[in-house]
């Protein structure tokens, strides 16, 4: 049945001098619902909070305890570009830039050259899983494109989703190269600003 047609009045037979008014149709009562659900809902909306996290990636990029893999090289052979090749990632994430600092969890994802420049910017998708500190059990998804040569050396990505105490999470990342602590490991620093309803 539909509930938004309008129903046929049955007082059209009257002159319309005596009618009274129509009654409220069906399609009135469901835009009457409509903007009720649509203001009570704009008005949750206060209820926003924001968090801030910063935090540092630790990646191993060479040896037994590599973080860091290349899945498949680029297809374009012989050429100069990195276009198409794709890898993979299982970083630790810490509170600090100090591999002795306090372990918070996993950075786990993938990364695709997906721009044919050379060096190539990277396309990434990977979830902050947090296994130790304030929000164990809880996951952030990353997604977004990461060029540290045309980027002015930071990269922003969209928090596009979330579990645990991040359910319905939405907000932004930037990170930024921190330094080599060693010739095979990298530290990368990370603000990530989440707003949750």
């Amino acid at each position: 049945m539909d509930f938004c047609a309008t129903r046929p009045s049955k007082l059209a037979d009257l002159p319309t001098s005596i009618m009274p008014p129509p009654p409220p149709t069906t399609t009135t009562l469901c835009v009457l619902a409509f903007l009720a659900v649509a203001v009570t809902g704009a008005a949750a909306g206060g209820g926003t909070t924001t968090t801030h996290l910063h935090l540092y990636i630790h990646e191993t990029l060479t040896g037994a305890n590599a973080t860091a893999a290349s899945l498949a090289p680029s297809p374009l052979a012989g050429s100069n570009s990195s276009f198409g090749s794709v890898g993979a990632f299982d970083d630790e994430l810490r509170e600090g830039s100090d591999a002795a600092s306090a372990y918070l969890g996993r950075a786990e994802g993938l990364l695709v050259q997906a721009d044919l420049a050379n060096p190539a910017a990277l396309w990434t998708m990977l979830t902050l899983v947090f296994t130790d500190g304030d929000y164990t059990g809880s996951t952030l998804v990353l997604d977004g494109r990461v060029d540290f040569a045309g980027g002015g050396g930071t990269a922003e990505r969209a928090v596009v989703g979330g579990t645990g105490r991040f359910r319905r999470a939405r907000g932004y990342t930037l990170m930024s190269k921190f330094g080599n602590p060693t010739p095979s490991t990298v530290v990368f620093e990370m603000d990530i600003y989440v707003a949750m309803a």
